[in-house]
């Protein structure tokens, strides 16, 4: 915005002081404003390069965020299974609680039905000690009166036999039952103890997951902010350069009306010189000035003409917008007509160069004099018809000593319709 702004009080105080002061240094404005619009448009193209730029590193981040949230999708995803798999382990902690009440409850049931057995197994123990060897199952059968009297007793004793062998044996199931319920019980709470380190690992893994998607999304949100601040500089900065430039624009057609203005008015005391000046020039050294308002601007051979042809630097078919006039370096250049000189410099493929701006009967030409190997003459100085500018050389895009020619009708544009041919306006 600064830099905007600068320009713009530049171009205004330009156009304000064009009306006033010599010749010279008002002409000179339009060489300043052309440099200063020639910098806006290399800080245009610079920009532009910019842009290109930071398209590449949006979609390139871009992609990035694409990544982020896939992340974001595929972690909601994974704690989704998570939280699935600890409500399984909780459900599954429940049911292993509930089995183990319930093997505590038959554990009690057995415990309770050894200890009795056990109280009666002590009682028939002790009774035994108490009778000692004075009764046993023999003396029983022993004592029998009657072979039927021992069946009895046979078969009573064998009954109390049994009794006991089956106390016994249901004695030592019940201890192996409890045995095995007891281990199954310790089975059950190392499983329980194993589901409840899984389930805190689990509990762990859900909680890192999340401290990871928050550092995500704070990382999401953190270069979208770039993103947006980026581009936000990028435009506005876009903005003030378009400002700038059409600024520059109207300023330079300002001045180039007002100098062709004063070429109208210089019209008539240039015609009135042209003689003596032409007399005053070094004769066999600068071509023939010719009647009429336009002469040939140096001497030598017609190289090429206006037109289409293939480039001989660029082997590409292209608009020829001039006439070449070939001839050794330092062949002098004389102005085609009376006018004010609009640019002497440099220019890109035209080398050193120098612009005349013309009056005739009310219209306007520019001509231009490229590949020069001297300049003779400054932005804004007043020249006749046959004045020494320059001299022919071999600058810019040029594969030979020449002076390229070029004729337009109003001011000097790069491309369009303006540049017509020599040949209608000069005779070579």
């Amino acid at each position: 915005m600064k830099r905007r702004w600068f320009l713009i009080s530049i171009i205004a105080v330009f156009m304000l002081t064009s009306f006033v002061g010599e010749n010279g240094v008002l002409a000179s404005k339009l060489n300043e404003l052309k440099k200063e619009q020639k910098q806006n448009e290399i800080k245009k193209n610079d920009l532009k390069s910019d842009i290109q730029k930071k398209e590449s590193a949006i979609k390139a981040l871009e992609t990035k965020i694409d990544d982020f949230l896939k992340q974001i999708l595929s972690l909601n995803k994974e704690i989704e299974q998570t939280n699935a798999n600890m409500n399984r382990v909780i459900d599954s902690i429940n049911k292993t609680n509930d089995e183990i009440d319930a093997l505590k409850e038959s554990i009690a049931d057995l415990e309770k039905k050894i200890e009795e057995r056990d109280v009666v197994l002590r009682e028939r123990v002790r009774a035994m000690q108490i009778k000692g060897s004075h009764v046993s199952y023999i003396d029983v059968l022993l004592g029998a009166n009657s072979f039927a009297d021992f069946i009895d007793r046979f078969s009573a004793v064998t009954t109390l036999m049994d009794a006991d062998r089956d106390i016994m044996r249901k004695q030592q199931q019940d201890i192996d039952q409890l045995e095995t319920e007891k281990a199954l019980v310790e089975k059950k709470l190392a499983e329980l103890e194993e589901s409840k380190a899984k389930l805190e690992k689990l509990k762990a893994s859900l909680e890192a997951q999340k401290k990871e998607k928050s550092r995500l999304i704070d990382q999401l949100e953190a270069e979208q902010e770039k993103l947006s601040q980026e581009k936000k500089d990028l435009e506005e900065e876009y903005h003030d350069t378009i400002e700038v430039e059409a600024e520059l624009e109207k300023a330079v057609i300002a001045e180039q009306k007002r100098i062709a203005e004063l070429a109208r008015k210089e019209e008539e005391r240039r015609r009135k010189a042209a003689a003596a000046a032409a007399a005053a020039k070094k004769p066999g050294t600068l071509p023939n000035v010719s009647s009429g308002f336009w002469t040939r601007p140096a001497n030598g051979r017609v190289s090429s003409h206006f037109g289409w042809r293939v480039h001989p630097i660029f082997k590409t078919k292209r608009q020829h917008r001039g006439t070449d006039i070939a001839n050794s370096i330092g062949t002098p250049v004389v102005s085609a007509a009376d006018g004010v000189v609009s640019y002497a410099g440099q220019m890109g493929g035209y080398g050193n160069v120098i612009m005349v701006t013309h009056s005739s009967n009310g219209s306007i030409f520019t001509t231009v004099y490229g590949h020069l190997s001297k300049i003779n003459v400054s932005v804004g100085q007043v020249v006749d018809k046959g004045t020494h500018i320059g001299a022919i050389g071999n600058s810019g895009n040029s594969t030979g000593p020449h002076l390229h020619f070029e004729v337009h009708v109003g001011n000097w544009t790069a491309s369009g319709p303006s540049a017509v041919n020599p040949l209608r306006y000069v005779s070579f």
